[in-house]
């Protein structure tokens, strides 16, 4: 018995006349091993990791071509992904393997379902999710399974992926039907050998009319139905922004209610908690949040939750004396009431301790800590009621989705794969390399429609960082050269400020990708960092914020892409992976020395820039001069 991978037309297997040979050669053929996506590391960070026994087996059955290991190898990666040890087998890596003295008589189809129900058991028994993914033609096999679980008192799913034969013959690339329907494969299940359906399945799968998303979706709100997936392993987004059925009656309370005034980076953390970027986070951190944040960088209420940067809400002595006390009061931005922070909670702001815990160090010159250093000595948590979206009418807003719109934007574009790049630097042709390298390896991994989110930061930065406005002209120019693929490729921006924050901040701009639906994170050198303003210096050490990010908890969903070291090839003439043995062929061209050529006009190496991205760059110097 020989399995099918994807659905849409790569991966297809069958199998062909058995051949004689001694117990453990291999017997079966026209068999294609199915790499897993998700790795054993990776498997093995989350065994265990979430209370309660969930061993069970979901045993997917189907013609060949039905998309059986399509959906339990994605189904496998979700589960793993969302904290739950899950591992699939498949029917051609059996045969490479245990089954491989095997062939398709009705003997050998019958001992090979049996041993992998067997197998599947114990599995189930050590507390994993079991996927077993076989064509399994026959009711009797498949009710032996079933006993086999039922017998050790294991949860047992049936699910018939259900796909028309001609839908199947459609998808087979290697034309195993055809030569089934010419006689050259024989007892092939559908053509000349019968599938018997199941009379009363778990769970049946219409993949002729589903995604594979939408099936693995099905598949999971069965398990959690049967307890076996806990609901917060996929909770929802939480946006805090008035429903609009209430929200006439939520601005006649604010304008009755007393005011903060709050400032642009204030405004621009009230978006990041709006659009639900800190889920589940309802409002300002409160004092019990804020110092979960801060000692142990996750929020623990309610399951283990990476947040690694504090996003609070300061109060002078004055406005604390005035607010103290008041159930509820508004937010005052530019003369506009913009939310409502409702049963408030004041509390000391330990101005030092925290920049200490945030940033690793005190220095009053690093710009951000300096904003810390002369906000209000209190804080003032609360929940968030936030009466309109946040729009700055600056020509960018329509690139300003929340992650409830890029996952919907993801959805429609059939992405099976995101990964994100964040930046706060224009692209040149070395981040474009590594992007379009991480591209290729996801299809090299079986993913048919991997989506890149293209997504630098927009919320305040210091003063001599490229100005949001000049880097999206430059990230279209990118585009428009066809450094990166257009259509594949989501532009969008992130409202977050820059805190400059190092291996702590850098799991901030992680798990909110995690929250918009990215599954791959491409991590640079030295991310969110920046030199000492004192003894220029690197603040953090380059490589820890990537080696952070691969042990940092709660952000299982994401697999981490560290950034590999690319330099200007003088040979190649072109951005290239850095080779230590050929150190002399290579010219690293730093930020500093990128910034000084665009000042002066001068345009770098060949093939460090696209033309266009290059001339945005210079256009910016040259306004500075002008200005």
């Amino acid at each position: 018995m020989v399995e099918v991978a994807a659905w849409r037309g790569d991966h297809f297997k069958g199998r062909n006349i058995v051949k004689k040979s001694a117990l453990g050669k291999q017997r079966a053929t026209n068999v294609t091993f199915q790499a897993h996506h998700v790795s054993r590391n990776k498997r093995g960070q989350v065994v265990g990791t979430r209370g309660g026994f969930r061993g069970c087996t979901v045993w997917l059955t189907g013609l060949s071509g039905a998309g059986k290991t399509t959906v339990s190898m994605a189904l496998e990666e979700y589960l793993v992904c969302h904290g739950i040890p899950c591992y699939t087998l498949d029917g051609d890596n059996i045969r490479h393997g245990l089954n491989k003295n095997l062939g398709f008589s009705p003997g050998d189809r019958e001992e090979n379902i049996r041993r992998i129900a067997e197998v599947a058991k114990l599995f189930a028994d050590a507390g994993l999710v079991c996927l077993a993914s076989f064509i399994s033609p026959y009711t009797k096999d498949r009710q032996n399974g079933r006993s086999i679980h039922e017998d050790a008192g294991l949860p047992f799913f049936e699910i018939f992926v259900d796909a028309p034969l001609h839908v199947c013959e459609k998808r087979d690339v290697k034309g195993l039907y055809k030569k089934a329907r010419a006689g050259e494969i024989k007892g092939f299940t559908g053509i000349d050998s019968e599938y018997e359906k199941p009379e009363a399945p778990e769970l049946v799968l219409k993949t002729d009319v589903c995604s594979v998303n939408e099936c693995v979706q099905q598949v999971i709100e069965l398990l959690q139905e049967r307890d076996i997936v806990p609901v917060d392993a996929y909770a929802e987004i939480k946006e805090l922004l008035v429903p609009e059925n209430k929200l006439d009656l939520a601005r006649a309370d604010a304008d009755t209610l007393p005011v903060l005034e709050i400032n642009k980076v204030d405004l621009q953390w009230v978006q990041v908690l709006a659009e639900g970027w800190a889920t589940p986070l309802n409002g300002f951190m409160r004092e019990r949040e804020f110092l979960q944040c801060l000692h142990f960088g996750c929020l623990l209420d309610g399951g283990l939750i990476n947040l690694s940067v504090p996003i609070v809400l300061t109060a002078t002595n004055e406005d604390k004396e005035r607010l103290d006390g008041c159930t509820a009061f508004a937010l005052l931005y530019n003369g506009q009431r913009v939310a409502i922070l409702r049963n408030p909670e004041f509390y000391e702001h330990r101005k030092e301790e925290r920049c200490a815990r945030q940033w690793g160090t005190t220095c009053k010159e690093h710009p951000y800590i300096k904003m810390v250093m002369q906000s209000g000595s209190w804080l003032v948590g609360g929940d968030l009621q936030v009466l309109d979206h946040i729009r700055w009418n600056d020509g960018l807003d329509h690139y300003r989705l929340t992650p409830r719109e890029l996952k919907q934007k993801f959805k429609a574009m059939n992405a099976d794969a995101v990964f994100a790049f964040q930046l706060r630097n224009p692209v040149h042709n070395g981040h474009a390399l590594l992007m379009q390298d991480t591209f290729q390896q996801l299809i090299e991994r079986g993913y048919r429609r991997p989506v890149l989110l293209l997504h630098p930061l927009g919320g305040w930065t210091k003063d001599d960082d490229v100005p949001l406005l000049w880097r999206m002209k430059q990230h279209a120019a990118v585009l428009e050269e066809r450094i990166l693929k257009q259509e594949s490729t989501v532009v969008a921006i992130f409202p977050s400020p820059m805190m400059y924050a190092g291996p702590t901040e850098v799991q901030w701009h992680c798990r909110s990708r995690m929250i918009a639906g990215a599954n791959f994170y491409i991590v640079g050198r030295d991310p969110a960092g920046m030199p000492h303003p004192e003894t220029k210096k690197d603040l953090y050490e380059p490589t820890h914020g990537a080696k952070v990010l691969t042990m940092a908890p709660g952000l299982l969903s994401l697999e981490i892409i560290p950034f590999r070291v690319a330099a200007y090839n003088k040979v190649k003439k072109c951005m290239d992976y850095y080779d230590p043995e050929h150190h002399k062929d290579f010219d690293f061209i730093s930020g500093t020395r990128m910034r000084k050529l665009a000042q002066e006009g001068v345009n770098p190496p060949e093939g460090f820039m696209a033309a266009k991205a290059w001339a945005v760059l210079t256009e910016y110097y040259k306004s500075l001069e002008k200005a």
